[in-house]
Parts: structure tokens; C-alpha cells; sequence
């Protein structure tokens, strides 16, 4: 015990181990959904669940320790929701690149912001982006992921007369996928502590009693309960840099895309997690931020080697911090308990789709909660932020939904006399984008 208060100041930060431990469960229990969740998405570009679910245990526990090492706070870490969409439907589905590639982008993105960190580069980017549409990219993503949720789960459909619409509620797999979502609501609504978990695990066992459409259970009993890991040989070392090398043009508002979302990510988590703990000062102020931002840019660089998109500070953390946690301890016992669940690959993979799909609207809805802030009366602000939130479920895409809206803030700045109410900075992201949309065009000229 006296060695636990010397490495983490337990006493100076008002707490008990028995409270971290507690802190801890409970910030594993609100962000374990991601064990299943994060590979449910990344096999959609094509890698190998078993593996992903290796991938996205080590990835959260190697960030998470480092994390607790770097600062002693009680910020826990895993592949990022939105992040992980982006890298699937974005890069490797709809622009058509290997994910072996797309690895490769998400190890220069973490190399990028390691640099960016340590000479305090990456604050100024980030203070570039006015905050409202700041609001509106993670509302975007939001959007986009329930979004993707709701298509996994079969309540939206593909129709060739509207693009989209309702799915049939009569099938039994898309009855208990709204059943899930409108369970997990309510708990999430009533409070309870690791909700999106136990919607998870009730619609688990109820597909042991519903058949499918085809008369098949829907929850399939494994034949093991626990395992050792699955193999990360599928994915560990595969990364490869030929987008980067064989066409800059396109990967240079990849990477752009990649630094604005890990950077919303962790700063807003940082700000999030260290007020509720009082961590922050009465002047706004984070200790050791930068050490927080140089944990985040490693776990980057980390997550993709061993084969996952980019880790980031988890906004479940705060749950925790409600129980009392205080310190890296919390983190610690988050991170030992995503060791922990390297054991049950078999449990994990037994959660069907139907399960993990309403996890991906509660966590949507979630991200559009800060739309509340944005002024709608002044309409130089509401026209990007609404045309942001807008493209990027209707595009399939958290990278043109961000480079429509920053051209857009662009271009009502120039056009209405504002040109000094946003930096140079955000002019030249606005530029980026607007080459990249143009490169078909520009190409065609070329040739």
C-alpha cells in the first residue's frame, strides 16, 4: 500500500486504493463494449476478428499504463469510436485502400503527433478550429455511427427509389436490434453503471431463444468459455507506406482528417475527464498536457503496429473518476482487466451483430449531445457546422463531412467581410480539402 501511495500520491490526491480499484472496474465495465465493438467495425476492411480482438485488448492496456505512467491521471484509453469508422468505410471500403495501408497512414498520423506534440504545434492546430465546429465534427461522427448502427442492425435498408429506408421490423433479428437500442437507452438514461455492456449481454442471451429468419438461433453457444489470445500474427508488422509513397495528393487530407479527429478526440476526453476529477486549474489549465498529448501520440504509433486504428482517451473515463477515482491507479486496474479479457476471445466472438449494433447508436447519440451549443442564429456558424453534421453519414465519410464544412467556414468568412475571424491556419485546411475534392479534375488536365 505505501508503495502504491508513493508512485501514484493517493493521499495528496484525497483517495484510497480500494477507491481506485472500484474507479477502475467501473471505467472497464461503461468502455468493455469496445472489445467487441472495434473489431465488429474493423473487419469491414477485411482483417481477421480474432486477431482485432487481440489488437484492441493490447492496444487499450499499452496506451492506458502509459497513459497512468506519463501523467497519474485516471484516463483510460482504446481504439477510438469514429476513428475506427473512418479508417473501415472511409479508406479501406469507400477509397478502396488495403488496410495494410491504411495502417501505415495511422503510424505517420501518430508520428505527425508526437512531433506536433513536443513542439506545441499540435495546440495551435487545434486552436485554429473555431469551437462550434469543433462541436459539429463530433456531432458528425456521432451522427455517422448510429448511422452505422442502425444499417448493421438491419432498421435501415438500402432502396433504389430513396437511397434508404425502414427495415422490417418482422424479422426477428431486427425486432431485438430495436429492442437493444431502446434497452440501452433506458439504461443509460436510468444511469446504470456499464450500460451499453449489459444491453449488450441481455440481447446476447436472448438470441439464444429467438431464431433468425432462416429458423438458425441467432447467439451461437462457443465451444469455450475462455482460450489463450488469438494470434496478432494476421496484423502485427503488416502496415505498409505505398499510399504515402505512390500518391501524396490523396494522403495528405487523409492524415489531415486523421490529425483533426485524434486531436478532438484527446483534448476534448483530456478537458472532459481532468475537470470532473479537479485535476484542471481555476484558470482552464491541464498539468502535464504535454505529457498526456506525447502518451496519446505513441499509443497511435503503437495501435498500428500491432494492427487496430488509432487509440485515444476514452470520455468513459469519467465514470470512474464519479466512482472516485483520482489517479493512474484507476488506470492501471482499467488496463489489467483489458489483459484480463485477452482470455475470453471466445465470449467476445459469440456476441452476434444484433448485440453490438445498438451499442453503435447509444454511442452516436452520445457524440450528438454537444449540438446543444451551437448558436443557429448566426448563420456563418450554423450553414458549416450544419453542412459538417449533414455529409458525413449522407457521404459515408468523417473526411468530406470536415473538408465541406472547412471550406465552407472558408468561404462565408471571405464572403460576408470576415476573413480575419478564423486563422490562416484554418484557411490553408480549407485549401488542402478543396485540392483533394478537385484531384479528379486536376488529374484529367494533367493527363
Amino acid at each position: 500500500m505505501q508503495m502504491l501511495d508513493r508512485i501514484f500520491h493517493l493521499r495528496e490526491k484525497g483517495t484510497t486504493v480500494p477507491r481506485e480499484v472500484v474507479a477502475g472496474l467501473t471505467t472497464f465495465a461503461a468502455m468493455a463494449y469496445i472489445l467487441a465493438v472495434n473489431p465488429s467495425i474493423l473487419r469491414a476492411a477485411g482483417m481477421p476478428e480474432p486477431a482485432l480482438i487481440t489488437a484492441t485488448a493490447l492496444g487499450a492496456a499499452f496506451a492506458t499504463f502509459l497513459m497512468a505512467g506519463l501523467t497519474n491521471f485516471p484516463l483510460a484509453m482504446a481504439p477510438g469510436m469514429g476513428i475506427n469508422a473512418f479508417f473501415a468505410f472511409t479508406l479501406c471500403v469507400g477509397m478502396g485502400i488495403p488496410w495494410q495501408s491504411a495502417l501505415g497512414l495511422v503510424f505517420i498520423n501518430g508520428f505527425i503527433f508526437l512531433l506536433l506534440s513536443v513542439t506545441g504545434v499540435r495546440e495551435k492546430i487545434l486552436n485554429a478550429i473555431p469551437y462550434e465546429l469543433k462541436i459539429a465534427i463530433s456531432a458528425g461522427i456521432g451522427l455517422f455511427i448510429a448511422f452505422i448502427g442502425l444499417q448493421n442492425g438491419g432498421l435501415i435498408v438500402a432502396n433504389p427509389a430513396t437511397l434508404v429506408t425502414m427495415g422490417d421490423l418482422t424479422q426477428p433479428s431486427v425486432a431485438l436490434f430495436a429492442g437493444g437500442i431502446l434497452l440501452a437507452c433506458i439504461l443509460v438514461a436510468r444511469k446504470v453503471p456499464g450500460a451499453i455492456i449489459l444491453s449488450m449481454l441481455v440481447i446476447t442471451l436472448a438470441g439464444f431463444l429467438i431464431p433468425d429468419s432462416q429458423g438458425q438461433k441467432i447467439t451461437h453457444a462457443p465451444t469455450s468459455l475462455v482460450s489463450w489470445p488469438a494470434s496478432l500474427e494476421p496484423l502485427f508488422l503488416h502496415l505498409n507506406f505505398d499510399v504515402l509513397i505512390r500518391e501524396h495528393i490523396r494522403a495528405i487530407p487523409i492524415l489531415l482528417t486523421l490529425l483533426l479527429v485524434d486531436m478532438f478526440d484527446n483534448i476534448g476526453t483530456l478537458i472532459g475527464v481532468t475537470r470532473k476529477a479537479g485535476i484542471m486549474d481555476k484558470n482552464g489549465n491541464v498539468p502535464r498536457v504535454g505529457r498526456a498529448l506525447v502518451a496519446d501520440s505513441i499509443a497511435a504509433i503503437f495501435s498500428s503496429l500491432i494492427g487496430t486504428s488509432t487509440v485515444v482517451s476514452y470520455i468513459e473515463s469519467a465514470t470512474g473518476v464519479q466512482a472516485g477515482g483520482r489517479t493512474g491507479l484507476t488506470a492501471v486496474v482499467t488496463g489489467l482487466c483489458f489483459l484480463l479479457a485477452l482470455f475470453l476471445t471466445p465470449l467476445i466472438l459469440m456476441i452476434p451483430d444484433v448485440a453490438v449494433a445498438p451499442a453503435l447508436v447509444v454511442v452516436g447519440i452520445m457524440m450528438f449531445e454537444g449540438v446543444v451549443d451551437l448558436d443557429f442564429q448566426r448563420f456563418e456558424i450554423a450553414a458549416p457546422a450544419a453542412l459538417t453534421i449533414l455529409t458525413m453519414p449522407l457521404a459515408f465519410s468523417i473526411s468530406t463531412g470536415i473538408g465541406v464544412g472547412l471550406i465552407a467556414l472558408a468561404a462565408l468568412s471571405l464572403g460576408t467581410g470576415r476573413a480575419r475571424s478564423i486563422s490562416p491556419i484554418a484557411y490553408l485546411l480549407a485549401a488542402a480539402f478543396l485540392l483533394h475534392f478537385l484531384e479528379p479534375l486536376l488529374v484529367r488536365h494533367w493527363k
